[in-house]
């Protein structure tokens, strides 16, 4: 099972990690509702690394992306069940409009990216590529999401 760290406690562990030889993998979202499109994107992205930390939005900023209603789970809610995969070793909530700064703060040696981007598309590509980093598109075709989730559940989108 992962943990959920502070920022602070989690660039303590990836230097721990490193000085181990291990590489670390970054993965990013704000798993609102679980839901196996999450999966096969957080399984696919730790085959990348020996580690993978997940960055998840915290409420606040899932809310300025997602709409009004959303997210349905709190950040510590979500970073939990995150935690619970076996694929995943860290999270931690970020507030940011970006992961740049976590990104810049951690230098993931791959980020991971879901198959709704191309390499070229990746809003954070300049910040991997400045500090030698690789991006990785991973996961199965975006035809999962927790908006037509909620729709088919009745709920608001």
């Amino acid at each position: 099972m992962g943990e959920v760290l502070g920022r602070d406690a989690l660039a303590q562990r990836i230097a721990r990690d490193r000085a181990a030889g291990l590489s670390v993998a970054f993965a990013n979202g704000c798993f609102d509702l679980l839901h196996v499109g999450h999966i096969r994107y957080l399984e696919s992205a730790a085959a990348e690394g020996d580690r993978l930390i997940v960055a998840i939005n915290d409420d606040e900023s899932v809310r300025s992306l997602k709409g009004d209603g959303r997210p349905i789970l709190a950040a510590a809610d979500r970073a939990e069940l995150v935690a619970a995969l076996r694929c995943v070793d860290y999270v931690v909530i970020f507030s940011e409009p970006t992961v740049g700064p976590l990104l810049q703060a951690v230098k993931p040696d791959v980020h991971c990216k879901g198959t709704d981007y191309t390499l070229d598309t990746v809003p954070e590509r300049s910040i991997v590529q400045a500090y030698g980093g690789r991006i990785a598109i991973v996961g199965d075709p975006k035809d999962h999401s927790t908006r037509d989730l909620l729709a088919r559940i009745g709920g608001s989108t």
